[in-house]
This record gives structure tokens, sequence and C-alpha cells, in this order.
């Protein structure tokens, strides 16, 4: 795998002086009266796993698809691999690979036939061709199939040739866009063990938008939080987490009760209490400590308790924090 690893000078981390993988500055895109990036200010370290994470209609897309040139910001600026997305839209392209919501895949092409494309059009020669592709098939896993025609494959086996098809021409950056909506969990796990190899042994900065909180905290070292537009939180996971400090009592309850948030908010080892849809948060300092006098003041209300649980604050409770919603509550993509 020498090939795919010449880029990498320094190990990741070691300099903070080098040029950023991915910036942005006051960055806008609107369609007619709907604002897709309100003002960006992004910051991705060379060899850094990003997540961007938020719900649908966010902005997600948006962004992935102005760093990736394929649409121009309104204002502001962008640069990839130290280069203007705007102004020199080619060099960013040659740094970078992309596998997009929707891959682009020729279900009459075989997966071999694909990739040797791939490195045609990015003008390697067919010997290099030959040595990138055991190269990137030694890291994504498409084992015998790869000499079969790709509309025989499953649809986790075409994210995983779509992201070999983005490695071909060793990418400085790599763009993933939800790369696991709609697999199974066994197909979701597979491509993240990739997408950690992929960064590990090659130290590709990855920037990955998805919805699904578990894969932001199972694979980012540092996730940007989007809702309408604005980044409204960006750290580590378990910075973020942290700073809520609290830890969470969750309970599913029907029926209506008007006091009965009141009467919680009035113990003393309850800090915070809402409802949403069916559910009542209680935030503690200590949930095993609350759990208890919780339990009985629900059980005294006029609700019908169906769970009570507790558990450590999660992403969406630092967007919902933040919001007043659920990371999988707005609107459709943008």
């Amino acid at each position: 795998m020498t090939g795919l690893v010449e880029h990498l000078e320094t190990p990741r981390g070691a300099d903070v002086g080098r040029v950023p993988a991915v910036r942005t500055s006051e960055l806008v895109r609107h369609f007619a009266k709907t604002v897709a990036l309100a003002g960006i200010d992004l910051h991705v370290d060379q060899g850094e796993i990003y997540g961007f994470l938020g719900p649908n209609g966010a902005g997600k897309s948006t962004l992935i698809r102005v760093l990736c040139t394929l649409l121009r910001p309104n204002s502001g600026h962008a640069w990839v691999a130290g280069h203007d997305v705007v102004q020199e839209p080619h060099e960013v392209r040659v740094r970078i690979g992309v596998a997009l919501q929707e891959a682009a895949l020729d279900d009459r092409q075989s997966g071999r036939e694909l990739l040797t494309l791939q490195g045609r059009l990015y003008g390697l020669r067919p010997g290099e061709i030959r040595g990138r592709l055991d190269d990137v098939l030694d890291l994504v896993d498409i084992g015998g199939a790869i000499d079969r025609r790709i509309g025989t494959y499953s649809g986790g086996m075409k994210r995983r040739l779509d992201l070999a098809a983005a490695l071909v021409h060793q990418p400085e950056v790599l763009f993933l866009d939800e790369p696991t909506t709609g697999l199974d969990p066994q197909s979701r796990e597979r491509v993240w063990a990739e997408v950690k190899k992929l960064n590990r042994e090659l130290g590709i900065t990855i920037f990955l938008t998805t919805q699904y909180l578990e894969e932001a905290d199972a694979l980012a070292d540092r996730v940007g939080i989007i809702s309408r537009g604005r980044i409204v939180a960006d750290g580590p996971p378990e910075v973020l987490k942290r700073s809520l400090r609290n830890d969470l009592i969750v309970a599913e309850v029907s029926g209506e009760d008007p006091g009965v948030l009141d009467r919680l908010r009035q113990l003393d080892v309850v800090e915070t209490v809402s409802r949403e849809k069916g559910k009542i948060f209680v935030s503690s300092p200590s949930a095993p400590v609350a759990l208890s006098p919780v339990a009985i003041e629900l059980d005294k209300s006029m609700l019908q308790v169906h769970s009570l649980t507790s558990r450590s604050p999660s992403l969406d409770d630092v967007f919902r924090k933040l919001t007043g919603n659920h990371i999988e509550a707005e609107g459709s993509e943008t």
C-alpha cells in the first residue's frame, strides 16, 4: 500500500501549522428564498475524521457539494487542500475523493471495469491503475465480487465500490455524504470499519456528513452540528456531551397531568424538566440518585408510565439543548 501513503509526510496532528484540509469563511448558499448555508465558518485539520451532523434539511448536502465544487456559493469563501473551490476548482478536484448519497454506478460494468475507468479519467497509466486497484481492494472489502457485474451487487457492496472508486487517485481529502443511509446494521458496521481503516492506516482526512448520532460518535474525532444553515456546536463528541454536565432520565408516558412537570422541578435532585412527544426528560447531576424520587412522583401522577430509563447525554441532547429540537425532527434535505 505504499503508493497510497506517499502524500503522508507528518504524523496525524503533529504539525498544527499545516494548511487546513478544509476551511470556510462566512459561506452562504441559498436557493431562491431558502437559505441553505447561512454564513458557515469551518476548520478541519489534516488527518481528522470530521463528522458533520444534522437533520435532513439542515444544509449538510449543500455544504458538501460546495466543497466538492459541484455548487458555487453565493458569497463567502471555501478552501479544500489549500485551494479555493471557486477560483481553483480543478486543483480541488484532483485532490479529493467523493462518495455522494446516490452512487453513479453503471450496472452493466464489473467493479474492476469501473475502478479502471476511474483511474483512466484521472490520467493514470495502465501499470499505475493495476497497482492502485490492488492497494484499494486491500483496504475496501469487495472480495470476488470485483469481477461481477455491478447490477448483481447488494446496496452495501455498491457503497463499498463507490468508496473504492473515490480512492483510486490517492485523494488528500475524502468526502462521504451520508455513506450508510439505507444500509442494514451489518453493512453499516463494515463501512464504519473501512472508514476507520482509511484514516488510521493512510491518514486521509475524512469529511463525513450524517444524520446518525451513533455514526458520528463511532467515527468522528470532532463533529460540527448544523441547524438551519448554521453551525451550532463544534468539538470532540465527548467534550460536547460533557458540556451538558447532567445525566438524563427519560420517561415514556401517555395521558395528561398539567402539574406533573412543576412537581418534578421541585425535587432537590432535579435541575430541568421538559416534555416532548410522549417523553418527559429530566436532567440531574446524578441519575442514580434522582431515579427513585422521579419514579415516585410519576407514579403519583395521572400519567401512564410505559418506561423509565437513565442515561448519559447524547449528541442529540446537545442539539436539543442548543435548538429546542431533536436532530431527527427537522425537515427535508437541502
